[in-house]
Protein backbone atom coordinates (compact mmCIF):
# COMPACT_ATOMS: atom_id res chain seq x y z
CA UNK A 1 0.00 0.00 0.00
CA UNK A 2 1.21 3.20 -0.64
CA UNK A 3 2.18 6.11 1.73
CA UNK A 4 0.23 9.00 1.47
CA UNK A 5 2.51 12.29 0.56
CA UNK A 6 3.27 14.34 3.67
CA UNK A 7 2.04 17.66 3.74
CA UNK A 8 4.35 20.23 2.23
CA UNK A 9 3.23 22.77 5.02
CA UNK A 10 3.99 22.92 8.57
CA UNK A 11 1.01 22.70 11.09
CA UNK A 12 -0.75 26.13 10.99
CA UNK A 13 -2.44 28.53 13.53
CA UNK A 14 -5.85 29.88 12.53
CA UNK A 15 -5.95 34.09 12.80
CA UNK A 16 -8.06 34.15 16.23
CA UNK A 17 -5.12 32.21 17.76
CA UNK A 18 -2.12 33.48 16.33
CA UNK A 19 -2.88 36.37 17.84
CA UNK A 20 -2.20 35.31 21.15
CA UNK A 21 0.91 34.36 20.19
CA UNK A 22 4.30 35.88 21.89
CA UNK A 23 5.44 36.67 18.49
CA UNK A 24 2.16 38.79 17.77
CA UNK A 25 0.75 40.25 21.06
CA UNK A 26 4.17 41.18 22.37
CA UNK A 27 6.26 42.28 19.21
CA UNK A 28 8.09 45.60 20.32
CA UNK A 29 10.30 46.06 16.54
CA UNK A 30 7.79 48.79 15.84
CA UNK A 31 6.33 50.08 19.28
CA UNK A 32 8.70 53.51 20.07
CA UNK A 33 9.05 54.38 15.77
CA UNK A 34 9.03 58.02 15.40
CA UNK A 35 8.36 60.17 12.51
CA UNK A 36 11.86 61.03 11.85
CA UNK A 37 15.27 59.71 12.73
CA UNK A 38 17.92 56.92 12.07
CA UNK A 39 14.64 54.21 11.68
CA UNK A 40 11.79 56.97 11.37
CA UNK A 41 9.56 56.53 8.84
CA UNK A 42 11.08 58.67 6.16
CA UNK A 43 14.16 56.42 6.21
CA UNK A 44 11.91 53.29 6.19
CA UNK A 45 9.45 54.27 3.86
CA UNK A 46 11.60 55.97 1.50
CA UNK A 47 9.65 58.67 1.40
CA UNK A 48 8.74 61.38 4.61
CA UNK A 49 4.94 60.55 5.33
CA UNK A 50 4.62 64.15 5.99
CA UNK A 51 5.80 65.13 2.05
CA UNK A 52 2.80 63.07 1.20
CA UNK A 53 0.16 64.82 3.14
CA UNK A 54 1.77 68.21 2.23
CA UNK A 55 1.09 67.38 -1.08
CA UNK A 56 -2.35 66.31 -1.26
CA UNK A 57 -3.26 69.64 0.96
CA UNK A 58 -1.42 71.33 -1.96
CA UNK A 59 -4.13 69.82 -4.17
CA UNK A 60 -6.97 70.06 -1.52
CA UNK A 61 -7.78 71.83 1.64
CA UNK A 62 -7.91 68.17 3.79
CA UNK A 63 -5.62 65.25 3.85
CA UNK A 64 -6.09 61.99 6.09
CA UNK A 65 -3.30 59.34 6.87
CA UNK A 66 -3.82 56.20 8.65
CA UNK A 67 -1.20 53.96 9.98
CA UNK A 68 -1.56 50.12 10.36
CA UNK A 69 0.25 48.94 13.53
CA UNK A 70 1.39 51.76 14.62
CA UNK A 71 2.84 50.65 18.11
CA UNK A 72 2.24 53.69 20.50
CA UNK A 73 1.74 56.12 17.70
CA UNK A 74 4.60 58.42 18.31
CA UNK A 75 5.06 59.33 14.38
CA UNK A 76 1.30 60.31 14.63
CA UNK A 77 1.66 61.98 17.75
CA UNK A 78 5.09 63.73 16.38
CA UNK A 79 3.13 64.44 12.86
CA UNK A 80 -0.31 66.24 14.59
CA UNK A 81 2.39 68.59 16.58
CA UNK A 82 4.28 69.37 13.65
CA UNK A 83 1.19 70.29 11.87
CA UNK A 84 -0.35 71.85 14.59
CA UNK A 85 2.54 74.34 14.72
CA UNK A 86 1.94 75.15 10.77
CA UNK A 87 -1.57 75.56 11.46
CA UNK A 88 -2.52 72.83 9.34
CA UNK A 89 -3.93 70.04 11.95
CA UNK A 90 -7.25 70.93 11.70
CA UNK A 91 -7.06 70.10 7.81
CA UNK A 92 -5.37 66.37 8.34
CA UNK A 93 -6.93 63.34 10.13
CA UNK A 94 -4.51 60.83 11.62
CA UNK A 95 -5.46 57.66 12.52
CA UNK A 96 -4.15 54.68 13.78
CA UNK A 97 -4.60 51.20 14.38
CA UNK A 98 -2.71 48.88 16.38
CA UNK A 99 -3.57 45.30 18.40
CA UNK A 100 -2.65 46.52 21.42
CA UNK A 101 -3.37 49.41 23.49
CA UNK A 102 0.20 50.37 23.85
CA UNK A 103 0.27 53.99 22.65
CA UNK A 104 2.09 56.97 24.14
CA UNK A 105 0.59 59.72 25.96
CA UNK A 106 -0.73 62.24 23.69
CA UNK A 107 -0.87 66.24 24.59
CA UNK A 108 -2.09 69.24 22.30
CA UNK A 109 -5.59 70.22 21.43
CA UNK A 110 -5.79 67.69 18.45
CA UNK A 111 -4.41 64.61 19.01
CA UNK A 112 -4.68 61.64 16.30
CA UNK A 113 -6.80 59.12 17.03
CA UNK A 114 -5.82 55.40 17.54
CA UNK A 115 -7.99 52.11 17.38
CA UNK A 116 -7.21 48.98 19.47
CA UNK A 117 -8.49 46.63 17.41
CA UNK A 118 -7.46 43.34 14.49
CA UNK A 119 -6.54 43.68 11.30
CA UNK A 120 -7.63 40.79 10.23
CA UNK A 121 -11.01 42.29 10.98
CA UNK A 122 -10.73 45.72 11.54
CA UNK A 123 -12.86 48.17 8.77
CA UNK A 124 -11.76 51.51 8.25
CA UNK A 125 -13.96 53.82 9.02
CA UNK A 126 -13.14 56.09 6.13
CA UNK A 127 -10.69 56.66 2.86
CA UNK A 128 -7.40 57.77 3.13
CA UNK A 129 -4.92 59.67 1.08
CA UNK A 130 -2.21 57.82 2.93
CA UNK A 131 -1.87 54.63 4.06
CA UNK A 132 1.16 53.07 5.90
CA UNK A 133 2.70 50.04 7.50
CA UNK A 134 6.07 49.96 8.93
CA UNK A 135 6.97 46.06 9.00
CA UNK A 136 3.54 45.61 10.44
CA UNK A 137 2.58 43.14 7.76
CA UNK A 138 5.36 40.70 9.00
CA UNK A 139 3.16 40.33 11.75
CA UNK A 140 -0.43 39.39 9.79
CA UNK A 141 -1.78 35.94 9.37
CA UNK A 142 -3.91 36.68 5.97
CA UNK A 143 -1.38 39.19 4.73
CA UNK A 144 -3.40 39.24 1.44
CA UNK A 145 -6.41 39.61 2.25
CA UNK A 146 -5.46 42.18 4.46
CA UNK A 147 -3.33 44.01 1.61
CA UNK A 148 -6.66 43.84 -0.87
CA UNK A 149 -8.80 45.37 1.71
CA UNK A 150 -6.16 48.24 2.61
CA UNK A 151 -6.10 49.00 -0.78
CA UNK A 152 -9.89 49.73 -1.11
CA UNK A 153 -9.21 52.46 1.73
CA UNK A 154 -7.26 54.68 -0.66
CA UNK A 155 -8.97 57.43 -2.16
CA UNK A 156 -8.73 58.10 -5.89
CA UNK A 157 -5.37 59.89 -5.54
CA UNK A 158 -4.31 58.38 -2.34
CA UNK A 159 -0.86 56.23 -1.77
CA UNK A 160 -0.39 52.92 0.01
CA UNK A 161 3.00 52.02 1.25
CA UNK A 162 4.16 49.23 3.35
CA UNK A 163 6.60 46.73 3.90
CA UNK A 164 5.67 43.04 2.79
CA UNK A 165 8.12 39.77 2.56
CA UNK A 166 7.51 37.61 -0.10
CA UNK A 167 9.50 35.07 1.24
CA UNK A 168 6.84 34.78 4.17
CA UNK A 169 4.35 33.88 1.77
CA UNK A 170 3.99 30.18 0.40
CA UNK A 171 1.54 29.33 -1.97
CA UNK A 172 0.40 25.96 -3.06
CA UNK A 173 0.87 25.97 -7.08
CA UNK A 174 2.19 23.73 -9.75
CA UNK A 175 5.31 24.93 -12.06
CA UNK A 176 6.15 28.35 -10.70
CA UNK A 177 7.85 29.18 -7.65
CA UNK A 178 5.65 31.03 -5.52
CA UNK A 179 7.74 34.57 -5.42
CA UNK A 180 7.59 34.71 -9.48
CA UNK A 181 3.63 34.47 -8.70
CA UNK A 182 3.54 36.77 -6.39
CA UNK A 183 5.50 39.58 -8.50
CA UNK A 184 3.58 38.90 -10.92
CA UNK A 185 -0.15 39.06 -9.51
CA UNK A 186 1.07 42.32 -7.50
CA UNK A 187 2.17 43.99 -10.78
CA UNK A 188 -1.11 42.57 -12.73
CA UNK A 189 -2.78 44.29 -9.57
CA UNK A 190 -1.57 47.55 -9.72
CA UNK A 191 1.38 46.82 -7.39
CA UNK A 192 4.68 48.33 -7.27
CA UNK A 193 7.30 46.22 -5.43
CA UNK A 194 11.05 47.01 -4.20
CA UNK A 195 12.83 44.34 -3.44
CA UNK A 196 15.73 45.92 -1.52
CA UNK A 197 13.79 47.35 0.97
CA UNK A 198 10.79 44.80 0.80
CA UNK A 199 8.21 47.64 -0.02
CA UNK A 200 4.69 47.49 -1.83
CA UNK A 201 3.18 50.77 -2.86
CA UNK A 202 -0.15 51.16 -5.04
CA UNK A 203 -1.67 54.65 -6.13
CA UNK A 204 -5.37 54.99 -5.94
CA UNK A 205 -8.15 52.21 -4.73
CA UNK A 206 -8.86 48.43 -5.86
CA UNK A 207 -11.03 45.59 -5.67
CA UNK A 208 -8.80 42.74 -5.47
CA UNK A 209 -9.45 39.01 -5.68
CA UNK A 210 -5.92 36.93 -5.23
CA UNK A 211 -7.59 33.68 -6.71
CA UNK A 212 -5.81 32.05 -3.66
CA UNK A 213 -7.64 30.37 -0.37
CA UNK A 214 -5.49 31.05 3.01
CA UNK A 215 -4.83 27.85 4.58
CA UNK A 216 -3.21 29.15 8.11
CA UNK A 217 0.08 30.85 9.51
CA UNK A 218 2.73 29.30 11.30
CA UNK A 219 3.97 31.54 13.79
CA UNK A 220 6.93 29.60 14.22
CA UNK A 221 8.51 30.72 11.11
CA UNK A 222 11.82 32.35 13.10
CA UNK A 223 13.48 35.28 12.03
CA UNK A 224 12.78 37.15 8.83
CA UNK A 225 15.09 39.34 7.02
CA UNK A 226 14.92 41.96 9.61
CA UNK A 227 16.36 39.61 11.94
CA UNK A 228 13.28 39.62 14.40
CA UNK A 229 10.63 36.88 14.45
CA UNK A 230 8.06 36.76 12.25
CA UNK A 231 4.78 34.44 11.10
CA UNK A 232 4.29 33.33 7.25
CA UNK A 233 1.31 32.79 5.49
CA UNK A 234 0.32 30.01 3.55
CA UNK A 235 -1.92 29.41 0.69
CA UNK A 236 -2.95 27.37 -1.92
CA UNK A 237 -4.86 28.52 -5.60
CA UNK A 238 -8.37 28.79 -5.16
CA UNK A 239 -10.51 26.35 -7.14
CA UNK A 240 -12.56 28.77 -8.56
CA UNK A 241 -9.84 30.49 -9.82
Amino acid sequence: MSQPEPDPFPPLMELGALEWTDVVANCTMNRARRLEGGNGYGRELGRAPLDLVRATLERRQSAAWLDLCCGQGRALIEAARVLEEAGQRADVVLHGVDLVDMFAPTSGPSPPQFFVASLHAWEAPRSYDLITCVHGFHYIGDKLDLLARVSRWLTPEGTLLAHLDLDSIHIEIEGEPARAWLRTALKRHGFAYYPQRRLVRRDGPAVIDWGLDFLGADPKAGPNYTGQPAVDAYYRRSELA
